[in-house]
């Protein structure tokens, strides 16, 4: 064994990680070997805390510490307007932009008959039941411009717009087959502003 069975240990979880690769995994253990003992700490009483307190919004799916997140709790936000978001990374991406009034609801991921993610894998039914319940008179579909994406939102309109909601899909300007966490603010913004209606 060329390393300490703690070390490999940690390169082994490291190397798991999603974008960190066998060498990528050494650096980060070899850097926490020679980080002071309280720096190591923090990081793994982070990783705790974040795992033992961040939550989902049992109304939209975002990320939440407590009972709902914070967008979902901000009385100032517009209650008609629903924007649809494959990941909780998009909602900070389309936040950022400060164009998008209303609130959010996340799918947590988006149409793959390939990989066997169908309608009953994404958060849809409970997307159809807010429609109701809030009075939602319009829903952006903001799911990345990608095949994908594309068909997720297509599908989505499909469902909405008997329900006599207005579907709109951001508008193009974005790079087809792109990821909207990805995007500049201002492309992104422009995107939303410039929305179009899908009939479905």
């Amino acid at each position: 064994m060329l390393y300490t069975a703690p070390l490999q240990a940690l390169i082994d979880e490291l190397g798991r990680l999603p974008g960190i690769g066998p060498k990528s995994a050494q650096r980060i253990a070899f850097h926490l070997l020679r980080a002071p003992r309280e720096d190591a700490v923090r990081l793994a009483d982070s990783i705790v805390a974040m795992k033992d307190r961040t939550t989902l919004c049992p109304r939209c799916f975002n990320i939440a510490e407590g009972d709902l997140c914070g967008i979902c709790l901000d009385a100032r936000r517009d209650m008609g307007l629903l924007c649809v978001v494959e990941d909780p990374r998009d909602v900070v991406a389309i936040e950022r932009t400060k164009e998008h009034k209303g609130r959010y609801h996340v799918l947590h991921g988006a149409l793959n008959p390939i990989e066997g993610v169908g309608p009953d894998q994404l958060k849809v039914r409970e997307l159809l039941a807010r429609i109701e319940q809030e009075q939602v008179t319009e829903v952006i579909l903001c799911t990345n411009p990608n095949i994908e994406g594309e068909a997720t939102a297509m599908y989505l309109a499909r469902l909405l717009v008997p329900l006599g909601v207005k579907a709109t899909r951001i508008a193009s300007g974005l790079p087809v087959g792109g990821d909207l966490e990805y995007a500049d603010e201002l492309t992104l913004g422009r995107a939303i502003e410039g929305r179009r209606e899908v009939t479905g």
